[in-house]
């Protein structure tokens, strides 16, 4: 829904992507939660506020664990492997326009299981709810009882 690509991790990133994601929100009468990790990006002072404004309900992991966050996890691990963009060779510029194309490709182009092979464009138009295909996965045990292997802690 809103991206953003700079060569810094500050808010002001972020801001314009939610920015740009609430411009193309399509259902402004609806719920909406917007889920995050800790970092100071999505909890600064004006980041709140523009959720708080635009009455989107606040949803941060508790201990930055990936798995509460699986699903955009997923999202931007497709489109960073498929679309080559883990390591990019270009200028900034280049690699931005490679990462619009990229975006709208994974939108726009490529159906998906998880959106019962609609494109997430087509998903999103849909009334009512999809049939959701994707597999449930359990947590590592390790994960689920850290206590029983600290290793994984140190």
């Amino acid at each position: 829904m809103g991206y953003c690509f700079r060569e810094d991790m500050k808010a002001i990133g972020c801001l314009t992507a939610l920015k740009m994601a609430i411009a193309r929100r399509s259902y402004s009468g609806q719920a909406l939660i917007h889920h995050s990790d800790r970092a100071s990006q999505y909890a600064c002072e004006d980041y709140i506020k523009l959720l708080d404004h635009n009455h989107i309900d606040i949803s941060m992991t508790e201990k930055s664990d990936p798995y509460e966050n699986a699903l955009a996890e997923r999202i931007n691990g497709i489109i960073k492997d498929e679309f080559s963009l883990y390591q990019s060779k270009l200028n900034f510029e280049l690699t931005y326009q490679h990462i619009i194309k990229s975006i709208d490709t994974y939108n726009g182009s490529r159906p998906h299981a998880s959106c019962n092979y609609l494109t997430p464009n087509e998903a999103h138009l849909c009334q009512g709810q999809l049939k959701k295909r994707w597999k449930k996965y359990s947590r590592p045990q390790w994960i689920q009882r850290p206590d029983k292997n600290p290793k994984y802690y140190e």
